[in-house]
């Protein structure tokens, strides 16, 4: 194993850097996204409310490859000629958001109405009580789901390979055809994701409990 790592390490290094930078930014496109499809779901007006859930609808349904696949490949037939990394970005994203929309509408729907309205009663505009007392509780309520969103977006970005993404199941296989061997770099590629998910799962619980000091 200690051959193995000193011959591939550096490609096995680069490939999970690309991983975690492609599903940062990801999980941001996502997250950014899913902010105004989570009011239009929860808006009055079926003029704003059916797209946003056809929408969210549509990215549940579709399986995160077709996306990739569609952005990649099939953007160019509409003049949208996008790099590797970017359509992988653009497709973790906006497949990202159907979920995280669904997590904040039921977050924000989840806020007390007694909350709601002993804000109104001290004269809080309806601005005022979504930005200081739905958004802040609301994150407490949502944030537990998100991180686990958040983690299956990073094991599903393991499908970025589809479209030439250097990534951590991109450079096992490769890796894999030169040594004849699959053991070695798709145990090194498991234990790379392993390492990232349990970070990942561990900022999560530090923020709940920082949440939940500020709530003290």
């Amino acid at each position: 194993m200690g051959t193995f790592l000193e011959t591939y390490g550096g490609l096995f290094a680069a490939a999970f850097a690309t991983t975690l930078t492609l599903t940062a930014a990801g999980l941001v496109v996502a997250a950014l996204v899913a902010l105004p499809l989570a009011l239009g779901l929860r808006s009055q007006s079926w003029l704003i409310a059916v797209p946003a859930r056809l929408y969210v609808e549509l990215m549940r349904g579709a399986p995160l490859v077709i996306l990739l696949f569609l952005a990649y490949y099939g953007g160019p037939a509409f003049g949208i000629v996008l790099d590797a990394e970017t359509a992988g970005i653009a497709g973790l994203g906006l497949y990202g958001a159907g979920f995280f929309a669904e997590i904040y509408r039921a977050g924000l729907n989840a806020v007390p109405r007694g909350e709601i309205e002993a804000a109104a009663v001290l004269g809080l505009s309806r601005g005022q009580i979504f930005l200081h007392v739905r958004i802040p509780r609301a994150a407490r309520l949502v944030l537990p789901p998100a991180i686990g969103q958040a983690i299956n977006l990073l094991k599903e970005s393991a499908v970025l390979s589809v479209i030439t993404v250097p990534e951590l199941t991109k450079v096992a296989g490769e890796v894999s055809n030169l040594t004849f061997s699959a053991i070695a770099p798709y145990l090194t590629a498991a234990l790379l994701y392993w390492i990232a998910v349990e970070a990942l799962a561990r900022a999560g619980d530090a923020a709940e409990r920082h949440l939940a000091v500020g709530k003290s």
